[in-house]
């Protein structure tokens, strides 16, 4: 039986909205469990859909866990040093109490791969740089990350097994973290891999262009997972997070194996797959009186709601899920039968928990973040619900979480009814209006604080899906970033011009 310590550090980040992500973000929990320590690891985790819910599924009994700290953040602006430093300090803290009661045969880290800290823009690097320098080069670590990680040579050179989600949206956390243990197994049977290789793609690639569902990158995933045979212990595509500004931000390919050989030949095959297909990624974006219209009239004749995808303002990218561009659209065309989530506005939440249901109340809506050509908007809506915020996952994206966004209101506004929350969270689930008395599949439109996770639980029931680029915080252009650390010579977007640091 091994002695395996076992962890979590996760967070998405925009390094592009004023916004920072603090200690108390992690402390206190909402979308996300509250940090956990020690046995909370496992009491927090286990049966969720995380990562380290899979690796704690396929390993069972069979080895001695070690649970150190584990806590996920989502995606926000950049996580501040005093988070960083209390966070990392308290996980080798408790790694270096581990190793004075017995030696650890592996350790095992549930991370996403786009974290930046206001100090370290590679924060995964540096927490597994400092994970090493604690274990020493003998020990096998193998870490599940997000896929839209942006992989560094830091992260490879300090870890001995990766496993990346498959899918996006995400429907194969636990799988991966299922995948990671397994791959911890064959390590701790056959020795550490000394055959390592990366290759970094030299173009970003906007979220909207890297879904699993369709081509090109559904053949690139099928690639990547036929070739995990004989000495090939992993082979994994990551397509990156442009909105992270560090030096190696983009699409990359990963490899362990057990020869240089076998290594680099696997990695070199699925690169320049993706190289052959870059001119594929592609997808129309709306403005969103377009978008609008458009839905308006699919939905005159569909058989199931018109989604229309409001991706700037998506809070799994660091979106403020507060901006207004859509709400303004959908009244300026007169939209019947629409359904938004999810709106974060805790004053407008708790105005409405006070007025109580059926009441009007005026107010401005949303628009607090400051977020360039976002403003509130004012009206007079109605009180149609009201909700503590706390329910649990049923769809296919986010499956068993248990959720708490606070207290929320169900305002309408001529027929637009939207879901109004006191803490941000991304919509890909339909739970998030059923909750509060909303079918989402009876609605001729459904407006969607989302980029693709929404995806896995929306399709079913959706006719079209429509992208709008209203003003956000999460640019889906990566033109647009004012980037200080990416390198030189990347191409901004596929076929795209290429980018030139600032002098």
């Amino acid at each position: 039986m091994a002695r395996i310590a076992i962890g979590g550090f996760l967070h998405e980040t925009n390094c592009f909205v004023d916004m920072r992500t603090d200690y108390n973000y992690y402390a206190s929990g909402g979308e996300f469990p509250p940090l956990a320590r020690g046995e909370q690891v496992i009491e927090r985790t286990l049966g969720a859909p995380f990562g380290i819910s899979g690796f704690l599924d396929e390993m069972g009994d069979l080895h001695d866990l070690v649970p150190l700290v584990w806590g996920h953040g989502g995606a926000g602006g950049y996580i501040t040093d005093d988070c960083f430093e209390r966070i990392v300090g308290e996980l080798i803290g408790k790694l270096s109490e581990a190793l004075e009661v017995a030696p650890l045969d592996a350790i095992y880290l549930d991370l996403h791969g786009a974290m930046c800290s206001e100090t370290f823009p590679d924060a995964e690097g540096e927490l597994l740089r400092r994970v090493r320098a604690s274990v020493g080069p003998d020990t096998p670590v193998v870490i599940t990350l997000d896929y839209h990680v942006n992989l560094t040579d830091q992260m490879l050179r300090n870890c001995d097994g990766i496993a990346i989600y498959l899918t996006y949206p995400h429907i194969d956390r636990q799988h991966t973290g299922g995948r990671s243990a397994r791959i911890l197994k064959r390590i701790l049977e056959e020795g550490i891999p000394k055959g390592k290789a990366i290759r970094r793609i030299p173009f970003l690639l906007p979220l909207n262009f890297q879904c699993t569902l369709i081509e090109p990158t559904k053949s690139i995933i099928e690639a990547s997972i036929a070739a995990e045979t004989g000495s090939v212990v992993n082979l994994s595509y990551g397509a990156g997070f442009p909105p992270s500004d560090l030096y190696e931000c983009g699409p990359a390919v990963v490899c362990h194996a057990y020869s240089q050989e076998s290594a680099d030949k696997a990695a070199d095959m699925l690169e320049s797959m993706i190289l052959q297909r870059e001119a594929d990624f592609s997808e129309p974006l709306m403005e969103p009186d377009t978008a609008v219209l458009k839905a308006i009239e699919i939905s005159k004749t569909a058989k199931g709601p018109v989604i229309i995808a409001d991706t700037q303002d998506n809070p799994g990218c660091g979106g403020t899920g507060d901006t207004t561009g859509l709400l303004e659209a959908l009244v300026r065309h007169g939209a019947e039968g629409v359904a938004m989530c999810v709106m974060c506005d805790p004053a407008a939440a708790d105005m409405a928990s006070k007025a109580g249901i059926d009441a009007e109340v005026t107010l401005d809506l949303g628009g607090k973040q400051h977020v360039e050509g976002v403003s509130p908007y004012h009206g007079t809506y109605r009180v149609m619900a009201l909700s503590d915020g706390q329910f649990t996952t049923t769809g296919k994206s986010i499956p068993g979480r248990k959720v708490n966004i606070g207290p929320v209101a169900l305002l309408k506004i001529d027929d637009i009814e939207i879901v109004v929350a006191s803490k941000r969270m991304q919509a890909y689930d339909q739970d998030i209006f059923k909750h509060i008395g909303v079918e989402p599949a009876e609605k001729k439109i459904l407006v969607l604080k989302s980029t693709c996770h929404f995806r896995a639980d929306f399709d079913p029931i959706s006719s079209a899906t429509l992208v709008a680029i209203a003003p956000g915080a999460h640019i889906v252009d990566p033109r647009v970033y004012s980037y200080k650390y990416l390198r030189e010579g990347v191409r901004l977007l596929p076929k795209g011009e290429t980018h030139e640091r600032p002098i």
